[in-house]
């Protein structure tokens, strides 16, 4: 009896401890110290919330930047990427579906596009299938499409990439990067979508 009386109070006690309190401290110290990460990192434009800085989303029409494809179609609540191997038939046709599509839509701008000069990141997609960001070369990739689109110089799209493109975390990890939703937005501020 006294064994199992022992076991009862330290299960309560371990519920207590990691089920209530732990949550609770770190739920207040969340709330305190990183209000903006802990509430989902929301983008608002005049008030309203237009997306997260850290949830990719997807982007139609030939006058926005878009991100690198999702295998989940952006469902944030299933982040997942496709689990296909390096020689999967359906991952190669996946991919070269993607070419297709990008050589179609970027092709009317950019004369003798091929393949080979479609940045990496615009075909395959990421591990969480919700990367909000993009390389600074598959931002410049669309720059001529988005000035012709837009009616903007070349330069000032070249220029409004380089002014929202992040540099290395911490000054030396991973690459310079561009958020697709942050770019889109400061585009439409710059030449609002008609």
């Amino acid at each position: 009896m006294k064994t199992a009386l022992r076991a009862l109070i330290a299960t309560v006690v371990l519920v207590i401890l990691t089920g209530v309190i732990y949550p609770a401290v770190m739920t207040a110290f969340a709330q305190v110290a990183l209000k903006n990460d802990a509430d989902g990192s929301l983008i608002q434009r005049n008030g309203a919330d237009v997306g997260s800085e850290r949830i990719g989303q997807a982007w139609s029409g030939n006058g926005w930047f878009y991100g690198r494809p999702s295998a989940i179609k952006y469902d944030a609540s299933t982040s997942s990427g496709s689990n296909l191997g390096p020689t999967s038939k359906p991952l190669s046709d996946d991919i070269a579906s993607t070419i297709q599509t990008i050589l179609k839509r970027e092709g009317p701008y950019t004369s003798g596009l091929t393949a080979a000069q479609i940045p990496v990141d615009l075909v395959t997609a990421s591990a969480s299938g919700l990367d909000p960001d993009i390389s600074v070369a598959a931002a410049e990739f669309q720059a001529p499409r988005i000035a012709a689109v837009r009616s903007l110089p070349l330069q000032q799209v070249r220029q409004l990439i380089a002014d929202n493109t992040a540099g290395k975390t911490l000054g030396f990890l991973g690459e310079p990067h561009v958020n697709v939703l942050a770019l889109n937005l400061a585009l439409d501020t710059l030449a609002p979508a008609t």
